[in-house]
């Protein structure tokens, strides 16, 4: 059973090896959440995920015997690359196997660190199995991204850091997948500061975790933008230090994880993957659940497919009212786009997108609808905006 003491000695191990990244707070998230809250940037580690930890932790420990053999891991992204620079400075070889829908960037990063990297299965089950079949037949070292003690020593480790740089803090708020990050943290938390509360979030999309320690039977969905943390079995290692150290679990929607993202981007100017912004979205769905806390949060990795970021940010944008849709119906004459569009200059918005439609529509023959993407300054000034033009004799309508 891991304890105190192995945290202890795995900081001692990566000390120099792995950053100690800082712990400060967040005034404006305080403000939006509620709660006082302090982000812990795992996401500024070199392959930028708390994950290096555990590898590290694990690797410096191996035999000359098992260096030589070389290791082997499953990962969908940042255990992968923790791993492989791992391996690479320490002369270890590393085969990675990873599943299918992993993020192009972490697969060229993961290469990049000299690993062979091998994409099977469309789960991480699957990759799992295939993994493991690997290190039987090839005899190497597998690395298992969470059910190992020296993997959650390891990921402990950012507890020790958070609770020395403010150790004040009255909850920890950790991205839940397969156990380890949260195994490892909850019991150096507790053994230093008892009191201390310690929550788990999970996307409803891949609850196993929740479903286990609470009982439910909530149903497992395909995909997740918080693919790190898209596990459907956590590790048997962790979940008896899990259920003895943290104290409850939140489940968040994809919005709010899309939500949290564009947050940290705009205010804190820090990247993060789904995964490592699944906390924050915990704080902003749940408020009343930690009000008035002074709350550690766990930016736990910022690896995110540079596409996916693209579409997150313009869906943000949506959400929060700079960008929308409307629908104008007028006369099909010359001259109506151009004093539509002067009515939405004079009211300080920008045309994104103009789209005529004439034959999909139950208007009379002689009138058009102009679908218009524009960009605002939020939800008041659309409604400033539609005003306009309704006060100008157009029919406008707000497409969701």
């Amino acid at each position: 059973m891991l304890t105190l003491a192995d945290i202890q000695q795995a900081a001692a191990r990566v000390r120099g090896q792995v950053l100690e990244t800082p712990c400060v707070e967040s005034r404006t998230l305080s403000e939006l959440t509620g709660a006082q809250v302090f982000l812990k940037f795992e996401n500024l580690q070199f392959t930028a995920s708390f994950k290096e930890r555990g590898a590290c932790n694990k690797l410096v420990q191996l035999t000359p015997d098992e260096r030589a053999r070389g290791v082997i891991a499953m990962s969908a992204g940042n255990h992968a690359q923790g791993v492989a620079y791992h391996a690479q400075r320490l002369g270890i070889p590393a085969t990675i196997v990873m599943p299918s829908f992993t993020p192009g960037v972490k697969v060229a990063r993961t290469r990049g660190f000299g690993a062979q990297v091998i994409l099977h299965g469309a789960t991480l089950e699957a990759a799992y199995t295939h993994a493991r079949q690997l290190a039987d037949e090839k005899n190497l070292v597998f690395v298992h991204p969470y059910n190992d003690v020296a993997i959650m020593a390891g990921q402990g480790t950012a507890a020790l850091e958070m609770l020395a740089q403010q150790p004040g803090l009255d909850a920890l708020v950790v991205p839940v997948g397969g156990g380890g990050l949260i195994a490892g943290m909850a019991t150096a938390a507790k053994a230093i500061q008892p009191g201390i509360t310690v929550v788990g979030v999970q996307t409803r999309r891949f609850p196993a975790m929740v479903n286990l320690m609470q009982g439910t039977q909530l149903e497992q969905g395909v995909s997740t933008i918080a693919e790190g943390i898209a596990v459907g079995a956590p590790g048997p290692e962790c979940v008896e230090l899990i259920r003895r150290n943290v104290d409850d679990f939140l489940l968040v929607d994809e919005g709010d994880i899309e939500q949290a993202i564009v947050l940290l981007l705009e205010i804190e100017k820090t990247l993060v993957e789904g995964a490592g912004a699944a906390a924050l979205a915990a704080l902003l769905r749940h408020r009343e659940r930690l009000a008035g806390k002074k709350v550690g949060m766990v930016l736990s990795g910022g690896n995110i497919d540079p596409m996916l970021l693209a579409a997150i940010i313009e869906r943000g944008m949506v959400r929060s009212g700079r960008l929308v849709r409307i629908v104008v119906s007028t006369r099909d004459v010359p001259g109506s786009l151009a004093r539509i569009t002067a009515l939405v200059a004079d009211c300080g918005a920008n045309v994104d997108e103009v789209h005529h439609q004439r034959a999909f529509t139950l208007l009379a023959a002689q009138n058009v609808e102009i679908e218009m993407v524009l960009q605002t300054r939020g939800h008041e000034h659309v409604n400033e905006l539609i005003e306009r033009l309704r006060g100008a004799g157009l029919e406008v309508r707000l497409v969701q």
